[in-house]
């Protein structure tokens, strides 16, 4: 019986080592997305494994560069000027032993032109989120769970929400400490921000879950 048992133990592993190589076999191919600047107010982003980098338009368009397969894709739509790019996926679960893609594989490219968006929503798993110096009229929301968030020069007209679990949260937001009221919770991690400051015009929203943050207020000169 024992003789029985062991054999198919080596057996299953030999299966998952099989179906993990040719479950990883699919090439990601490049795409890119184009949509009006002028007509699209709000970006909303949800993915998983995926790192976020967001830069400036320089013709004043969206664009969206990114990889997929048909096991790993994403359904990107636009509806009353909300543009909504969302994971997909139609993986077995013999797709997920193994390795993952490569780095260009795993990584989204936002360019977005500056001062025309009222909302940008960003939500990854497993990676990081990065933003150049983008403004937005309204209000800026940025979550990992297992991932940094960073930022340079952000600018926002009334709110910014920024929340990590198991990952850091670092950057430079423009306009003055007193612009702001602050709401900060954080567990086991260090912070440079108040836990709670009131009377600002806008807000700065932060939560870290074993991670630290530091963020500074700058001169839109800087």
């Amino acid at each position: 019986m024992k003789r029985i048992i062991l054999f198919a133990l080596c057996l299953l592993l030999g299966i998952l080592a099989l179906t993990g190589c040719s479950g990883n076999s699919e090439p990601f191919y490049e795409k890119d997305y184009t949509a009006d600047g002028g007509e699209i107010k709000e970006i909303h982003i949800d993915v998983r494994d995926r790192r976020i980098e967001v830069a400036l338009s320089e013709d004043n368009d969206i664009h969206i560069q990114y990889a997929e397969n048909t096991k790993e894709y994403y359904n990107i739509s636009v509806s009353d000027n909300v543009l909504t790019m969302k994971a997909e996926s139609s993986k077995d679960w013999t797709d997920y032993v193994g390795g993952k893609g490569g780095p260009g594989s795993r990584t989204i490219l936002l360019q977005v032109p500056d001062g025309l968006l009222s909302v940008l929503n960003l939500s990854t798993t497993n990676e990081d989120i990065s933003i150049a110096s983008a403004t937005v009229t309204g209000d800026v929301s940025l979550f990992s769970n297992g991932g940094n968030i960073t930022f340079e020069n952000l600018n926002v007209g009334n709110t910014i929400t920024l929340d990590v679990k198991n990952g850091d949260i670092s950057g430079s937001i423009i306009g003055s400490y007193d612009d702001y009221s602050i709401l900060c919770t954080i567990k086991k991690g260090e912070c440079n921000l108040p836990t709670g400051k009131q009377n600002g015009e806008k807000t700065l929203n932060v939560s870290a879950n074993n991670g630290d943050v530091a963020v500074e207020f700058v001169s839109e000169s800087q």
